[in-house]
């Protein structure tokens, strides 16, 4: 296989499937969503470090009859490389209109959230991000911290069942569109990348490491295209379609913006993030659409699942992206109901 070839499954593989994490220069609390605000919840602005040391941001949302009691707290991610003003902010807000504490929140080095360099993703430090919210909830004075459950959403739906095989506090884990970073990373789209063509892909990458060192900044990958040829598979046409457009732009997202370093992945493909999922006993509930070009990644990865207490769930006619914001597809009831059934 012809290097240019493997270079452009790889960044289709890691790059075009992204939402975004161009660091924004100053924090607000004013409301820059890419969803309508909710009346029926209070929103505020919150920081936490992981164990890493890195300040992590995100928005808490809460029911706004809250008293002075304890709910079961959610805490969302995702998609990979999104900021929190877009797709888990929104599921946030609809599980605190519906009784939960949520914390939507930006991994670490990507949006509002610090670490350095940007544009950065590794398998460990955002699996400890979950944690790390995980710890915050647990602290919250009107958070249960026996009923803490987590939604990880496209790419942060592998981080986030990795999270589940590490941490026992997390009682309940919902992933949504999941994407298996890791896999896709080593091994392309429908695993179309062998042992040789891989190789060659990490020479290219390494000898990046070379030329960024050299020149002091990080070269970046491309992201998605501004416009369209009309040429391109079905799936990326959904994500310009979101991330693009109005429906879904955000000035911090890298969907919207710009692409990830080039070497960001290196750690994606030689670390594996699914290989203890088989020994989750805490409830989990797999949701992908039907019609989803990612749905083999949720399939294959609820193979490994065991107990009674996991569910897989097939949206019919729900592409990757209609899971990102479409209401009429998005299926908030059943994700209220296993939360309410497991963190009761």
């Amino acid at each position: 296989m012809k290097l240019k070839t493997i270079l452009s499954i790889f960044i289709m593989a890691v790059l075009l499937i992204t939402g975004g994490n161009l660091m924004s220069g100053a924090k607000t609390n004013d409301w820059d969503k890419t969803f309508p605000k909710s009346e029926k919840v209070n929103i505020e602005k919150v920081h936490f470090k992981n164990r890493y040391g890195i300040e992590l941001t995100g928005d808490l949302y809460t029911p706004k009859d809250l008293k002075d009691e304890k709910l079961p707290g959610i805490a969302v991610t995702g998609p990979f490389g999104a900021v929190k003003e877009q797709v888990s902010g929104r599921y946030a807000q609809t599980m605190a209109e519906r009784g939960f504490v949520t914390l939507a929140f930006d991994p670490s080095f990507t949006g509002e959230s610090g670490g350095t360099p940007r544009d950065v993703a590794s398998p460990d430090i955002n699996t400890e991000d979950f944690s790390a919210a995980v710890d915050f909830l647990s602290n919250h004075k009107n958070v249960n911290p026996d009923k803490i459950g987590i939604i990880g959403i496209c790419g942060f739906g592998g981080f986030g069942l990795n999270a589940a095989a590490i941490d026992t506090r997390i009682k309940a884990a919902v992933t949504v569109t999941m994407y298996d970073m890791t896999r896709v990373s080593a091994k392309g789209y429908n695993d179309s990348i062998d042992e040789d063509a891989r190789y060659a892909m990490k020479e290219q990458l390494n000898k990046q490491r070379t030329e960024d060192f050299k020149n002091g900044v990080y070269a970046k990958s491309q992201g998605l295209p501004d416009k369209l040829t009309g040429d391109e598979p079905q799936f990326v046409k959904d994500y310009v379609g979101y991330y693009k457009t109005e429906r879904g732009f955000h000035e911090r997202s890298i969907g919207s913006n710009g692409g990830w370093n080039t070497t960001s992945s290196l750690s994606l493909i030689n670390m594996p993030i699914l290989a203890y999922s088989s020994e989750i006993r805490n409830a989990v509930l797999m949701i992908h659409g039907e019609n989803a070009h990612s749905r083999y990644f949720t399939e294959d990865a609820f193979k490994k699942l065991k107990g009674d207490n996991k569910e897989l769930y097939i949206v019919p006619g729900a592409n990757h992206v209609d899971l990102y914001d479409n209401i009429e597809k998005i299926p908030y009831d059943k994700i209220e109901t296993f939360f309410k059934e497991y963190l009761k």
